[in-house]
């Protein structure tokens, strides 16, 4: 039964992205209160969820480190500002190429090209850890996948932003293969629970940067309510299971 939720889990993500397409109702100025109410959703999983379950294990990490190591203490937290740094370089590279596209076809095509190779491997470690990193019980599998779908659905808007019909064409089911390929080796490839622990460090790092920099400008004129009505149900949902 737990396999079965496993797999229609990663099925739902597949069908959000290839449904990314047809959700035009999103793309409104002022932004969708649903965009801003997934983004509250994403930020309160990060902080009421999984940052907790990083200090359990980063004792665990004290414990086998030696002392005097210039890491000890800080493994899991380092790794979120990785995540978080790498994703904001791929941004800023992909703004350049976007720039230089209004004269050249080919930095179009290369910031395109940035965009879903980082996002593959982003969904690939998703459906990974949900295999692997959330799979104590069904219901923190459920909440994992609750979350990490309503991410899924901001973070195929910008997409289709700043990609358009060449998205629609390739990049959602490039994005959609992502999600194939980290169901695959969550299922078949068994890693130590440290490692799990800096992966799921480096995605709540990325995470925090690609809500919040959809957020956060202000020509989104995003809902500030509808973003704490989101975080808010969805943390006394996570407080009361």
């Amino acid at each position: 039964m737990f396999y079965v939720w496993s797999i229609l889990c990663l099925a739902g993500f597949i069908l959000v992205h290839l449904s990314s397409k047809y959700m035009t109702f999103f793309s409104y100025i002022p932004r969708s209160k649903l965009l801003s109410a997934a983004g509250g959703v994403s930020v309160a999983y990060v902080f009421v969820h999984i940052l907790p379950e990083l200090q359990h294990h980063q004792q665990q990490f004290n414990q086998m480190s030696q002392e005097g190591t210039i890491f000890s203490g800080n493994h899991v937290y380092v790794m979120a500002f990785i995540g978080l740094a790498v994703f904001y370089g791929l941004e800023r590279m992909v703004k350049l190429s976007k720039d230089q596209s209004e004269v050249s076809d080919y930095a179009g095509v290369q910031a395109f090209w940035v965009h879903m190779s980082s996002f593959f491997l982003y969904n690939a470690l998703i459906a990974y850890l949900l295999i692997r990193g959330e799979g104590k019980d069904v219901v923190e599998m459920l909440l994992f996948f609750l979350a990490m779908s309503v991410h899924f659905i901001t973070n195929d808007h910008a997409l289709r932003e700043n990609h358009q019909e060449v998205y629609d064409h390739y990049g959602r089911w490039l994005l959609a293969g992502g999600i194939i390929l980290g169901g695959l080796v969550g299922e078949f490839v068994t890693v130590p629970e440290q490692i799990i622990a800096l992966l799921f460090s480096f995605l709540a790092g990325s995470v925090l940067l690609n809500v919040l920099k959809e957020e956060l400008p202000e020509e989104r004129s995003s809902s500030f309510w509808a973003f704490i009505l989101g975080g808010g149900v969805y943390t006394a949902l996570l407080l009361l299971v």
